[in-house]
């Protein structure tokens, strides 16, 4: 008999007996299935959450790499007495892909394009297929799926018809299962079903059984409740609550038996192959950006919006604006599309093949919006109008930021959330205004305001209360919201699902929405599909109080634990504030899990294992400093697995909209770590690199050897970790020691030129020719001395890389020191490497917040950031001539996090008859000392591989390669042979200095 877990009390049971490390399920599977196995505590509590705010512990977990071995794997489970949930990005907000039994992970293999048509415009995928992927796929042929959710870039296909997706375009395109032709999939107990397309009066005989019996119960059952169906479902477009029976009703939109599978959220079979409908590409398209000063008045103007027939009318709320101006990759959007303070917009969306159309129905808009009363320059009408956008690049900013929306509301830094229960409601139009106003009202009744976006276009609104669910209050207020805001939308024959499904949050409220005849026909459908109640039990049938806290991620009785931290997290106030409320900022949405675009994150794209992406860590932290990980967690061999292959890029500082800094997290579990089992010799060779690298200097030759003996790298390899395939960066006896010295004209702009470790003792070349830049632009260039011993002054960072935090400190107190008198009378200063220089910007205020410190940190500038400053201001005069055809520039993960690459770019195109072209690429994988390691050097190369080292492959011999960070000239010149160049060395050929040259004014 099945383990089904159809009520609360019996998922809770599932997870206090979910310990399934050495288990007969895990033997069996370990022996039949080649792909990933995960049974131990940290890999299942990282699959015990998705985007809602549940939480329940696997027994287990596969990720199988064959359509074969999931159906194995989910006849071992059932064989063994657990329920299997299938699960593809686990980015649902209603808790539909978690469960207590084996969770089957699609996402990392079964993720292929089958077949595609480009005649036809179908395609068959795997259900492990990210929207995105596909997309990038398809596009060569001309071609896309359009059903364009604002989680494409991690959203799988199988989870999308899982949960009958939408999109924000689906005014045009329909939904999910309007874009479905065909799924295969396989029932419970292992018969393998082609669902499609059925004649009602099919000669049933000649269809083969099982599947005869079936599809012909599942018609009769249509034709049977065709009456109910008609009376008790919403007609709106946006309703994917339950189970679609009108696909089953003789006069119902089609009888496609693949639709009763669209939304059924793994319940009734297990997807193996879809067929999908493809659209062309979006060709040209404009936006409107309908301005309003009420909230009443955007939503009231929306069904008249519509009748231009765009292809997208989506709001933006003034919560979500402000927010956005907070966030630094939104912030120009904001500045450049948002007129005055508007309390909404309306972003109108036309895309038609012709231009022209395009601009002819924006100007209707305008139109339109002035007969509603909409003006800007005229006090007597209501206040607002339209913004026309018109170029590509400013559209761009304005979906990802709209598709952002969630993870853009989820970034604020209190206790309270926006929680997603009555998250996706649709109306119909006229009652739009009416529905929000009165939702506005329930939602002040109970103490607390919402946050509001999406598709206006089709009266679904993303609506979510801001609640803290820890505590007992809110939980009974989020309940007395839920029944109030759903009896409303009953009243309005509305649906309570229109896009994010049902799971664990809705499902509850079936039978007021559909009534119970059409809930025992739920019941039905389950029965006949999944008899023994194995798959994915307590979604959309049977469910849980959808307020049981038991089942909530905060349980009650969750706690953490004061410990002291190393770094500042006052930044996260409130009940959950400090390093708690930093880890907690994870809502689980998984934009960390995108494959292109930006650069988070990079491990992921490398290994596409859920352990090696951000929210995988953040949720791994979280559990063990709650205790549910057991004792010592945080500083646990398994959590050092789990940071493992994170690189520290920083990305997530900046790509993650709610602001997850893992690199600064990863600081935390380092020093924890060393508290508790002290320094491996790797670590403190790589920790303590300034304090001998003048010894290593002294002895330049004799150091080097090791890469010039395979017994020496062996042997090294053995002791200390340092992978023997690898070089390691080559000493050098002339190093930059020009400390205490002034260099330039005298009366010339000061600046202070930071010399790092790594070009100082690597490629000081590098500190030669920016010394000469800056000398040839007229500055005085002052190379500090330290002012307590003598060794030269360091940021830390190879400290805080070991964890050794308090060292790290101490460092940056002699820099803090050298340079205050600087600081304090405004001279910039100025530093080669990313990670040194940006330090100063990042950690040092997360270890001194003394006046000083900020001086210091505000004066600390990247020398490309510096010489762009001065070029916009018309400062810098500098005789550069032609040098190369072209430069090829990979950008530093933190430059990018920083917002400090574009500078590179604009100061590399100062060169005259320079074509500067930008590699797309992630993380170089190098990462300090990380790619170094003989454990993680295959997952190095493994990201330089994705995008970087091909394209620096692909460049012409004449064309320069620019690097700026020390790290990514490495991995370059390991993985391609190819040199690359800082940007300072590139301004210095222009100058007329010799590429080779090693010598300077510094020397």
């Amino acid at each position: 008999m099945v383990v089904a877990a159809t009520s609360s009390r019996e998922i809770v049971q599932g997870m206090s007996m979910a310990n399934g490390a050495g288990s007969k399920l895990e033997q069996r599977l370990r022996a039949e299935i080649t792909g990933d196995v995960m049974f131990d505590a940290f890999s299942r509590g990282r699959y015990a959450t998705d985007a809602s705010f549940y939480q329940i512990m696997p027994f287990g977990v596969v990720a199988p790499r064959t359509k074969a071995e999931a159906l194995a794997a989910m006849a071992i489970a059932r064989d063994e007495g657990y329920v299997v949930t299938p699960r593809g990005g686990g980015t649902s907000q209603c808790g539909q892909t978690i469960n207590n039994g084996l969770v089957v992970d699609v996402s990392k293999y079964l993720n292929k394009v089958v077949s595609l048509d480009v005649e036809k415009r179908t395609c068959v995928v795997e259900p492990g297929i990210v929207l995105d992927d596909l997309n990038r796929q398809l596009k060569k042929h001309g071609l896309r799926f359009p059903v364009d959710v604002s989680t494409a870039s991690r959203a799988t296909i199988g989870g999308m018809a899982g949960n009958n997706s939408c999109g924000g375009r689906s005014l045009r395109y329909g939904t999910m299962r309007d874009n479905t032709i065909a799924m295969d999939a396989a029932l419970a107990d292992g018969t393998e079903l082609h669902f499609g397309p059925v004649e009602r009066d099919a000669a049933w005989p000649n269809v083969e059984a099982p599947g005869r019996d079936l599809f012909r119960d599942l018609l009769a059952l249509g034709s049977r409740e065709a009456g109910e169906i008609t009376d008790r479902f919403p007609t709106v477009q946006r309703r994917v609550g339950g189970y679609n029976l009108d696909a089953l009703t003789p006069n119902g939109p089609t009888n496609n038996l693949a639709h009763i599978l669209v939304g059924s959220e793994g319940t009734l079979a297990f997807t193996t192959q879809v067929e999908l409908k493809l659209w062309p590409l979006l060709g040209t398209k404009v936006f409107g950006v309908c301005h309003f000063g009420s909230f009443y008045e955007a939503m009231d103007a929306a069904q008249h919006l519509v009748k231009l027939k765009p292809i997208a009318v989506e709001l933006v709320d003034k919560t979500m604006i402000a927010l956005g101006r907070d966030i630094a990759m939104f912030r120009p959007t904001i500045e450049a599309v948002v007129r005055g303070e508007p309390e909404a917009l309306l972003i109108v969306e036309f895309a038609e093949e012709n231009q022209d159309i395009n601009l002819a129905k924006l100007k209707q808009l305008n139109e339109l919006m002035g007969d509603l009363g909409f003006s800007w320059n005229n006090p007597p009408r209501k206040w607002g109008g339209v913004v026309d956008i018109i170029e590509p690049a400013i559209q761009a900013s304005i979906t990802d930021f709209r598709t952002s929306g969630l993870n853009v509301m989820m970034s604020m830094k209190t206790a309270g959330k926006p929680v997603s229960f009555v998250e996706d409601c649709a109306v119909p139009l006229p009652h739009l205004a009416e529905y929000t106003d009165r939702l506005n009202k329930i939602f002040a009744k109970h103490g607390t305001s919402p946050t509001m976006y999406a598709h206006a276009s089709e009266g679904c609104l993303h609506v979510r209360p801001v609640l803290n669910l820890r505590l007992e209050k809110d939980v009974k207020a989020m309940r007395a919201i839920a029944e109030e805001a759903f009896a409303m939308v009953r009243e309005f024959k509305g649906s309570h699902s229109g896009e994010h499904g049902d799971g664990l949050v809705r499902s509850e409220f079936h039978e007021q929405m559909f009534g119970p005849r059409i809930v025992r026909d739920f019941e039905e459908i389950k029965q006949r599909f999944d008899p023994q109640g194995t798959l994915n039990p307590g979604k959309i049938v049977h469910p849980p109080k959808m307020d049981d806290r038991s089942l909530f991620r905060f349980k009650p009785g969750y706690k953490v634990e004061d410990f002291k931290t190393e770094l500042d997290w006052s930044a996260y106030p409130g009940a959950a504030g400090g390093f708690q409320g930093a880890v907690e900022m994870c809502n689980n949405n998984g934009a960390c899990r995108k494959l292109e675009g930006g650069v988070m994150c990079p491990s992921y794209r490398a290994t596409r294992n859920e352990k090696d992406v951000t929210r995988g860590r953040a949720n791994t932290l979280r559990l063990a400093i709650s205790g549910q990980l057991g004792p010592d967690a945080l500083s646990s061999d398994e959590m050092m697995e789990t940071m493992k292959l994170c690189v520290s890029c920083k990305a997530c500082r900046r790509e993650c909209p709610t602001g997850v800094d893992m690199a600064k997290m990863k600081i935390e579990v380092l020093a924890a770590r060393v508290k508790t089992h002290g320094l491996t010799l790797r670590n403190r060779l790589v920790g303590y690199l300034p304090y001998y690298a003048g010894f290593a200097s002294t002895f330049a030759p004799v150091v080097n050897l090791r890469n010039r003996s395979k017994f020496l790298r062996w042997a090294l390899e053995k002791i200390a970790g340092f992978s023997a395939r690898r070089d390691l960066p080559e000493w050098r006896r002339d190093t930059f020691a020009p400390n205490g010295t002034v260099f330039g004209p005298e009366g010339g702009p000061e600046v202070v030129l930071f010399a790092d470790t790594f070009n100082r003792a690597y490629e000081r070349e590098n500190l030669d020719d920016a010394l000469s830049v800056l000398i040839a632009g007229g500055y005085r260039v002052h190379v500090p001395k330290p002012t307590t011993g003598t060794r030269p002054l360091c940021c830390g960072r190879t400290f805080l890389s070991a964890g050794l935090v308090g060292k790290a400190r101490e460092e940056l107190d002699r820099l803090v020191t050298a340079f205050a008198p600087f600081a304090e009378r405004g001279v910039p200063i100025i530093g080669l490497e990313p990670s040194c220089l940006l330090t100063l910007r990042d950690e040092l205020l997360s270890l001194r917040s003394d006046e000083t410190a900020k001086a210091v940190s505000a004066q600390a500038l990247l020398f490309e950031e510096f010489l762009a400053r001065e070029a916009a201001a018309g400062r810098l005069q500098l005789p550069l001539k032609p040098i190369a055809p072209k430069a090829m520039v990979h950008g530093h993960c933190h430059q990018k996090s920083f917002d400090a690459f574009t500078p590179v770019q604009k100061i590399l195109r100062l060169v005259p008859n320079l074509d500067v072209e930008v590699i797309e690429s992630s993380c170089c994988g190098m990462a300090g000392a990380f790619g170094y390691g003989a454990d993680t050097y295959d997952e190095s190369i493994a990201m330089a591989e994705l995008k970087l080292l091909p394209a620096v492959r692909k460049a012409s011999a004449e064309a320069i390669i620019v690097a700026d960070g020390t790290s990514c000239r490495h991995q370059i010149k390991d993985g391609t042979g190819r040199g690359a160049l800082h940007v300072a060395r590139v301004l210095a050929m222009s100058l007329g200095h010799r590429p080779d040259s090693h010598s300077g004014p510094g020397a």
